[in-house]
């Protein structure tokens, strides 16, 4: 071996020297978070190249994002290896189904269409469905699924029902002939999209043994990173791609596993031994990203969790330990972190260098007005900050509009009368997707005028209106240089110095739609990815009320076994009661599950034996309508049926029963609890 060639493994460990000069079989690669997998693989590469173990032309290495392979171009390029391919799985599968379809079927390739959207709207009129914009989104996300799973449009009924899979608004019967006039209209127009690209690739190999023999001697060395993340189809066509000789590589952790929704799967990771006889397992267990202290603490989650994680090795210098701190309410915490950011950017730490990390969108907010109001800048990843989403920008739009008209109206009332004419409701979407993205927005939007109303006791719609625009003119700009905000799963890839990790409460981490064991898996994978992008600062936090007075959450079940619990707080005993979902919730009458939000508020089915007095009933249903014309507002803007029913139910006697009752805020207990509890007491409204 010449010293050039040697030089290749200077700097490696000894499990990454071993990736990178272990030739002749099959190698999967377990690389644990921060356990330099790109450099291993690169090297590989590189050394391969140098041994003549590899020739540099006969390589391609696969992954799943632009940014990703752009990174590996780069590096090999600095290894001095400028002729490897480097693509996405899309990029290599256009590149071939273009090349080798005039040949397989006698006409050019369809163009790929970037109508999507048209096309599945186009599918649904046929069907005399109406989606809007967010069920059309998931909608498509759901043709994808089906794609990338091999699920048919004829049998995604059933399979979506075992998988867990839902569009709001939507039965899985409709999604199917959803899914199949895609199709058809894809077929009028002539086009192909972006998921049919790997259909396409698989038809051309699948269906031509000459060309499937041609493309694996042109490409002999294949190696895939993020392994974890393959789809069923993805891993259709690497069957396809594999050279006979046996020496391929393929790198990834089943712990990071965070896309599952979107069809990835650690199940070809796990079992890459079994399929592939003589296939070398490595391990890179030895940690170069975070510190002891935080890699302790992912050990001890990865152990607690079960999530299948290795057992890191820290290798840098000792730091301090991670803190996880509980907060009254989500104000508290969003303080809290503004202040940790603050202090850690005075230690010495650049703006560019924290996050703050949480599991779903709408929880930015607040933390966006947080660091606002510290002067510290941000950037939010992944999407617009909060106030300039679309969703919010037209609530605060209609809101300014009706103030312009009439500015008296409740802050509250005001903005619950323009949501529902955009069409929230109380009770949350099914499912997940575009259209829960966009109702957590606009409840955000709620949440804001709640708090106004009870920071400022009577303020109007005008008030509101005024204060909206306020915080949307003062926000921030979005700054390169600023403190990153992300969702957990736009984290993942990516490392700071020192992380906020927020919202680590039952409900939301896990999230509450999470409700088999594989779904909780993966919400504990994405803890465990949280954790892990921290370098050497980390603070957790969660908060026992949504916004204020006093609240009954409970710390994540992530938290058990590496968290002192806070002071007060009673021991638990026996198993962690499970998070309150759909599928958790009975009937009080007949115990079988309530379904819908109005049954939950009810506690028990429509169709069941109620217990309340009609004629107050009656009574309270006579104030609502008064109440309702008096303000200009639809009744139940006022109250809502069921929680209007569910006060009769209760017969709460003070105002702690009645702020017991769902859908009775503090706001509704301060403009109507009086009243309300004048008529259920029997005295004149």
């Amino acid at each position: 071996m010449d010293s050039q060639t040697e030089e290749l493994l200077a700097g490696l460990d000894a499990e990454q020297r071993q990736v990178a000069t272990t030739f002749g079989n099959p190698v999967v690669v377990i690389a644990g978070a921060g356990t330099g997998k790109t450099r291993a693989l690169t090297h590989r590469i590189a050394y391969g190249a140098a041994s003549g173990a590899y020739s540099p032309n006969a390589v391609l290495a696969l992954t799943f994002t632009t940014r990703a392979a752009g990174e590996l171009r780069t590096r090999l390029r600095g290894l001095g290896l400028p002729a490897v391919q480097a693509r996405t799985f899309h990029s290599a599968a256009l590149r071939q189904a273009q090349f080798f379809w005039p040949r397989a079927y006698g006409s050019e390739l369809p163009p790929v269409s970037d109508e999507r959207i048209s096309m599945v709207a186009a599918a649904a009129r046929k069907l005399r469905l109406a989606p809007d914009t967010g069920q059309l989104r998931d909608l498509l996300t759901e043709v994808s699924w089906a794609k990338v799973s091999n699920v048919a449009p004829a049998e995604y009924a059933a399979i979506a029902l075992g998988s867990g899979r839902e569009v709001s608004g939507v039965s899985s019967a409709d999604v199917g002939k959803v899914l199949g006039g895609y199709e058809r209209v894809k077929a009028e127009r002539g086009v192909i999209d972006f998921d049919d690209i790997l259909l396409c690739a698989v038809a051309v190999l699948g269906e031509n043994d000459d060309i499937a023999k041609e493309v694996r001697n042109t490409y002999r060395h294949l190696l895939v990173d993020e392994y974890q993340d393959v789809s069923p189809i993805q891993q259709t066509l690497l069957d396809l791609w594999w050279s006979r000789d046996g020496d391929n590589c393929v790198v990834g952790d089943p712990a990071q596993t965070i896309h599952s929704f979107a069809g990835a799967t650690p199940e070809f990771l796990n079992s890459f031994q079994a399929r592939h006889r003589g296939s070398a397992l490595i391990r890179l267990v030895r940690d170069y990203r975070s510190t002891p202290q935080v890699v302790a603490l992912a050990n001890r989650v990865s152990r607690n969790t079960g999530i299948g994680a290795v057992t890191l090795e820290a290798q840098r210098p000792d730091g301090a330990e991670p803190r996880i701190i509980p907060c009254a309410n989500e104000l508290d915490e969003a303080a809290l972190a503004a202040k940790w950011l603050d202090e850690q950017h005075e230690a010495g730490l650049p703006w560019r260098e924290l996050a703050v990390l949480y599991r779903v969108h709408a929880q930015s907010p607040l933390f966006e007005a947080a660091l606002a109001q510290a002067q510290i800048p941000f950037t939010v990843r992944g999407t617009d900050g909060f106030y300039q989403r679309g969703e919010v920008r037209q609530v605060i739009g209609e809101l300014a509009t009706r103030a312009q008209k009439d500015g008296s109206i409740a802050a509250v009332d005001a903005c619950r009368s323009v949501l529902a004419k955009l069409g929230w409701s109380e009770t949350a979407p099914t499912g997940q997707g575009r259209v829960r993205e966009r109702w957590e927005s606009l409840s955000a939007v709620l949440a804001l005028a709640e708090d106004l109303a009870q920071s400022r006791p009577g303020a109007d719609l005008a008030a509101l209106a005024a204060e909206l625009e306020q915080r949307a003119t003062a926000e921030h700009p979005l700054n390169a240089d600023g403190v990153t905000l992300s969702t957990l799963h736009a984290a993942k890839g990516l490392e700071w110095s020192g992380v906020v990790l927020v919202g680590a409460q039952e409900g939301t981490l896990p999230f509450s739609l999470a409700s088999g064991p594989a779904q909780v898996a993966e919400e504990a994978r994405l803890f465990y990815v949280g954790i892990t992008r921290a370098k050497q600062a980390l603070l957790i936090s969660w908060s026992r009320a949504r916004r204020s007075g006093a609240g009954n959450r409970q710390p994540s079940r992530f938290l058990d076994g590496i968290a002192a619990r806070p002071a007060g707080e009673p021991a638990r005993r026996g198993p962690r009661a499970k998070a309150r979902t759909a599928l958790t919730d009975t009937c009080r009458v007949c115990g079988r599950p309530l379904s819908t939000g109005a049954e939950r508020k009810l506690a028990r089915h429509a169709d069941c034996p109620a217990s309340y007095d009609e004629a107050v009933y009656d009574q309270l249903v006579a104030w609502r309508l008064a109440e309702a014309k008096q303000r200009s507002l639809p009744a139940y803007c006022v109250f809502t049926d069921a929680t209007l029913m569910a006060i009769a139910e209760r017969n709460p006697a003070d105002d702690e029963g009645l702020l017991a009752v769902p859908g009775v805020g503090r706001a509704k207990l301060e403009q109507y609890g009086q009243t309300v509890l004048g008529i259920l007491g029997g005295a004149d409204a």
